[in-house]
């Protein structure tokens, strides 16, 4: 307990003498209500070393330009978070520069110009500035041990080197970069969007399930091995760590990402380049939604009753099983599952763990068991903002009652003596294309934003 303590006492003064910050004319906001933060994924190689630009197959071009511009919205109490992507091609007018495309910005005039452009081009205010590296991703993906992908479609990128079936994949820092970079998809930079919020996702649901942001041991190797390649504006180097514990108990499912939505992808600029146009009304549309935090992904309706469980895995006397409709969203094989045994039947969590793996669910842990050992129905317990993905493991275990309990991490299935029969679920996927979707060689506008959240971003293993 004081090593724990002693870690998290150290870690905020660690973070801020190593984190580099710069003066990026941001607002720069207390840590605290809505805020708005741009981040940018920075394409600079001057400062690598020969070895290491032949091993990411980044060429030696010198200069940086912004690979990748988000605007990431916390919602006024930090239980929300959107993400909404600028495409690099974006022609836009640069201040003091005339019109570029957008990620020409960062080249122009570092940092300042870039958080100047956005909020001209999207009427929002940044309150923080968050730039990454491409050593600095890589760092990201291996201190949480790899990051598992998807993809419909074949990649054959002979500049990054990256060549991959149809199929699911663990890949490794440099290999996710690649992935993350390569535009070799039928809709090239958009595809390349979609890949990038998915590759995001992953991260996110691997740091939430594997409790990196809650173990005092593993925030601090991310810490160490990430800080030295992020550079941030003054006010949140001080106290970046003091925002991420904010967001600890942010689930995927509270986590949605959308993309600017655009009215020509083949537009010819003046100078000759290839860029693309926003749609001006949607676009505005979409920013007005985000400055007066409304989701982009609205909320599924709650159940008509609800119930609590105490931590020791008694029913609250004053809650009833809460009641599970019938429509479902979220597919099986993007729902991370924990098994406790609640009976005294040696082996039944075990059988129960493998036939939720049949159908379909991601069940990471080993099985365990609860105090109490009287379980006579299944219980599936899950945190507020779930109820999405806890009911589609109550339609996996019929009879299982859905009960909402405030103080579990995760969706959790207490087995009991009865209704642990598991049968497999079929679930429509989300309105709007798969990452990557050959559905169309041709790229084409979309006027209307398509939000996802981070859990139906997440691949099936």
């Amino acid at each position: 307990m004081l090593l724990g303590s002693g870690a998290l006492w150290l870690l905020p003064n660690y973070a801020a003498g190593k984190i580099q910050s710069v003066d990026a004319g941001t607002s720069e906001a207390e840590s605290t209500g809505a805020m708005n933060i741009l981040l940018v994924g920075v394409d600079k190689r001057d400062n690598l070393s020969r070895r290491q630009q032949n091993q990411l197959h980044l060429g030696r071009d010198v200069g940086q330009r912004t690979d990748t511009m988000m605007v990431i919205h916390l919602s006024e109490d930090h239980r929300k978070v959107t993400v909404v992507s600028l495409p690099r091609d974006t022609w836009t007018t640069i201040p003091g520069k005339g019109e570029h495309k957008i990620n020409s910005a960062y080249q122009f005039g570092g940092a300042k110009l870039a958080v100047k452009t956005v909020e001209q081009a999207t009427g929002l205010r940044v309150n923080h500035y968050v730039e990454v590296n491409v050593l600095g991703f890589i760092d990201v993906v291996e201190s949480l041990g790899g990051v598992t992908v998807c993809t419909p479609v074949t990649i054959d990128d002979p500049k990054t080197k990256l060549s991959l079936q149809p199929g699911t994949y663990t890949l490794d820092g440099v290999k996710a970069l690649a992935y993350a970079r390569t535009r070799a998809t039928a809709r090239s930079d958009l595809d390349r969007i979609d890949r990038q919020q998915q590759v995001i996702s992953a991260l996110l649901s691997k740091a939430l399930s594997g409790g990196t942001l809650t173990n005092p041991a593993k925030l601090a190797g991310l810490v160490d091995s990430t800080l030295k390649t992020l550079t941030v504006d003054t006010a949140l180097a001080k106290d970046l760590l003091g925002l991420a514990n904010q967001l600890k108990d942010v689930s995927t499912d509270d986590v949605s990402f959308a993309t600017v939505p655009l009215a020509d992808v083949n537009y010819h600029a003046p100078t000759g380049e290839s860029a693309v146009l926003w749609d001006k009304e949607a676009a505005r549309d979409l920013f007005r939604r985000i400055n007066a935090d409304q989701p982009l992904v609205e909320p599924s309706a709650s159940a008509s009753a609800k119930a609590s469980v105490s931590p020791s895995g008694s029913p609250s006397a004053a809650g009833s099983p809460s009641a599970s409709p019938t429509a479902l969203t979220i597919p099986p094989g993007r729902i991370s599952v924990k098994v406790l045994n609640g009976t005294l039947i040696t082996g039944l969590g075990a059988t129960t763990k493998a036939r939720l793996v049949e159908a379909g669910f991601m069940v990471p842990s080993p099985p365990g068991d609860t105090p109490r050992r009287d379980f006579a129905t299944t219980v599936i317990r899950y945190p507020p903002g779930r109820e999405d993905s806890a009911r589609t493991v109550a339609a996996a275990i019929p009879g299982a009652e859905l009960r909402e309990q405030p103080d579990v991490a995760g969706i959790e299935v207490v087995v009991g003596q009865n209704n642990h029969d598991v049968k497999k679920v079929t679930v429509a996927e989300p309105v709007g294309e798969p990452v990557g979707s050959a559905a169309s060689a041709t790229p084409a506008a979309q006027a209307t934003p398509t939000a996802r959240t981070a859990t139906q971003n997440i691949c099936k293993k």
